[in-house]
């Protein structure tokens, strides 16, 4: 195992909540309008990126396969473009800490069916009961942290 592998994992992860956030503020500023803040959000990600790949070269041969990929394999702009606009409209309803812990949950279950059928392409890894213990101990957490203010307000009447 890399560590620096796990670095890079929580660093994305701590620049998800930073980015959650920064989007919310870019909503305020342009009067609430949470699309506008998502489509401005990720075309400026899109231009970063796309000045990224032509300064590595070779994005005319990645180009030219597109057209030759499974149409479902492109949905990953699709999802990420929804999951961008559901946080930038869930979190001053929710709150970040709800939003993003209830976001994981989700990430758990799924990446843990992706991983076990191997789906989508992915490596099989079939899931062990350790790792479903794992998974399920993580839940409760979240439960916990969720809820554990008002589950210690009504135990402690």
């Amino acid at each position: 195992m890399n560590v620096a592998y796990y670095v890079l994992a929580i660093a994305a992860g701590l620049g998800i909540t930073l980015q959650t956030t920064l989007n919310g503020q870019l909503a305020k500023g342009v009067g609430g309008d949470s699309v506008a803040a998502a489509l401005f959000s990720f075309t400026a990600g899109a231009v970063c990126l796309c000045i990224y790949a032509l300064m590595r070269g070779g994005i005319a041969a990645s180009l030219a396969a597109i057209p030759a990929q499974p149409l479902w394999s492109l949905l990953g702009g699709l999802l990420g473009a929804s999951a961008l606009l559901s946080y930038v409209v869930l979190a001053p309803k929710i709150g970040l800490s709800a939003l993003l812990g209830l976001a994981i949950a989700g990430q758990i279950v799924s990446s843990l069916v992706i991983d076990h059928f191997g789906l989508m392409g992915a490596l099989e890894r079939p899931v062990s009961p350790i790792k479903l213990a794992g998974a399920v101990v993580m839940l409760a957490g979240l439960a916990i942290a969720l809820f554990g203010d008002r589950w210690s307000a009504v135990f402690s009447h």
